[in-house]
């Protein structure tokens, strides 16, 4: 079974034009914080915004040597819609220059953050809202490509460091465990006697790209990668808008290295990592997950080494991720407990999930969908995807300078262990992986071995065993494709 998924692979390798000129880098950011009472992302209920924490941002940064170019943006939401990343994707393009398929969207996957989603799918299908929300999506998608215009714009000769750093102060853990009758479970507590332990690691490296101008005096932007999800904020039950806890690391970077320094967080593979120590009842906070990542990062900075290569690279390879298979009597049942949710009932936590994604797998793969999606859900209603069929097509791509730096860019939220296993093999000196890029509609992307295991997240995930074994097999290529070619 898995080798017929397997053919469903389809690469598109972008052929590279290696720049002769000096490499040239642009960064620059954006505000994107929506008004107040607009819905926040995150969870299976509505929460309005009551104010605002600290802001939320998109922050662009732009690669461009002779011939070539490739720009990514790193949004302050819960998550990419495949339709928000096609429309931002397209205006940026067309404004810049830059192909189509070498511009990524991301997500930082803040859970104070808006549920953009039901906005923007009524705004591409012109429908009309009675209230000042309705621009949101709209002024999202043209803040997110002045992000990218902007780093385009600023684009200049430019000297890297990089390199990464280990964060030892406790921040993040694996939220899942392995319990005594062979199952796993997550959000567990060490405390409970039927845990055995965690089902697996985390990722302590914190991956670290900094962008000087040509004389190497003054710092312009700087990027951090690392894999912690991001709900600390949402974990206090505030109502408020907030970048969640890279706002630290960027106000302490600004401290360290100047306030023009643009700090572009890049969420790591965190689908199954929290903040949740499971030893204790107490969490650590937002501020003090933020500060110490900050303290690693600083004393980090000094010993970041010079990247002498100006050869960059772009590459992005087109994945088929199966989808998994929706039955008649689930939809039904689906539907069931979605209209007691509507009358304001209660129902199982994971039977609501369940529900949900069963009504997302009925739009992508039936056309028509069985069930009007829109009347039900709020968030995974896709234009691009309605109707898509049997698996979702996802982009991977790699942007790579000379041997020392990639980044490679993954769809959904990505089990830890599928990161790791990238980072191992990677002929590069410092790879950062950043997930939810250009898709969230896969939602988890757990190995082959935790869908055996079950619990939130593979219940919360709409793709099949071997998803992210696809995607681990396709990203190494593209990085080993990177090294050889001269």
């Amino acid at each position: 079974m898995f080798r017929f998924f397997a053919l469903l692979l389809c690469v598109i390798v972008a052929q590279p034009i290696l720049a002769d000129d000096p490499l040239r880098i642009g960064v620059a950011e954006v505000e994107i914080t929506p008004p107040l009472g607009f819905p926040m992302a995150g969870y299976y209920h509505e929460r309005l915004a009551v104010g605002t924490t600290d802001p939320l941002k998109a922050k662009a940064v732009v690669f461009r040597g002779n011939n070539q170019a490739a720009a990514f943006v790193v949004a302050d939401l819960t998550g990419i819609a495949r339709d928000l990343f096609l429309e931002v994707r397209k205006a940026a393009s067309e404004k810049t220059g830059i192909p189509a398929e070498h511009i990524v969207v991301s997500a930082t996957h803040s859970h104070t953050a808006p549920s953009y989603y039901r906005n923007l799918y009524d705004l591409l299908g012109e429908e009309t809202a009675s209230d000042k929300r309705a621009s949101y999506s709209a002024h999202l998608i043209n803040n997110l490509v002045k992000a990218i215009v902007e780093a385009d714009a600023a684009a200049s000769p430019a000297v890297l460091e990089a390199g990464s750093a280990l964060q030892v102060f406790p921040v993040s853990f694996n939220r899942r465990f392995v319990m005594r009758d062979g199952s796993v479970k997550t959000w567990q507590s060490l405390s409970n006697p039927n845990v055995i332990r965690a089902a697996g690691p985390i990722d302590p490296e914190i991956g670290l790209v900094l962008i000087k101008s040509s004389d190497g005096k003054t710092s312009r932007g700087l990027i951090s990668n690392f894999a912690l999800h991001l709900d600390t904020v949402a974990a206090s039950k505030k109502l408020t808008w907030s970048a969640d806890f890279p706002y630290f690391i960027e106000q302490a970077m600004r401290k360290k290295l100047g306030n023009q320094l643009i700090s572009v967080f890049g969420t790591g593979t965190c689908g199954d990592i929290n903040h949740s120590d499971p030893t204790r009842k107490t969490r650590n906070t937002t501020e003090i997950i933020g500060t110490s990542l900050a303290k690693t990062i600083e004393a980090e900075i000094p010993k970041l080494e010079p990247v002498k290569s100006q050869k960059f690279q772009v590459k992005s390879a087109t994945v088929r991720l199966p989808l998994q298979k929706i039955r008649k009597h689930e939809i039904e049942k689906a539907i069931l407990l979605l209209d007691l949710v509507k009358k304001g009932e209660k129902i199982n936590f994971f039977d609501h999930v369940t529900a949900c994604k069963s009504l997302m797998l009925d739009q992508y793969e039936n056309s028509p969908s069985q069930v009007v999606t829109s009347d039900y859900l709020n968030w995974g209603l896709s234009k691009s995807f309605a109707g898509i069929g049997e698996s979702l097509p996802v982009e991977v791509t790699t942007m790579t300078i000379g041997s020392d730096v990639a980044i490679v860019f993954l769809p959904g939220e990505v089990f830890v262990n599928l990161g790791l296993a990238i980072k191992q093999a990677s002929p590069f000196k410092t790879t950062l992986i950043i997930e939810l890029s250009n898709c969230v509609e896969t939602i988890y992307i757990p190995t082959r071995a935790a869908y055996v295991g079950g619990s939130y997240e593979v219940t919360n995930s709409t793709v099949q065993p071997g998803s992210g074994e696809l995607l681990v097999e396709t990203a190494l290529k593209l990085l080993r494709e990177s090294v050889t070619t001269k």
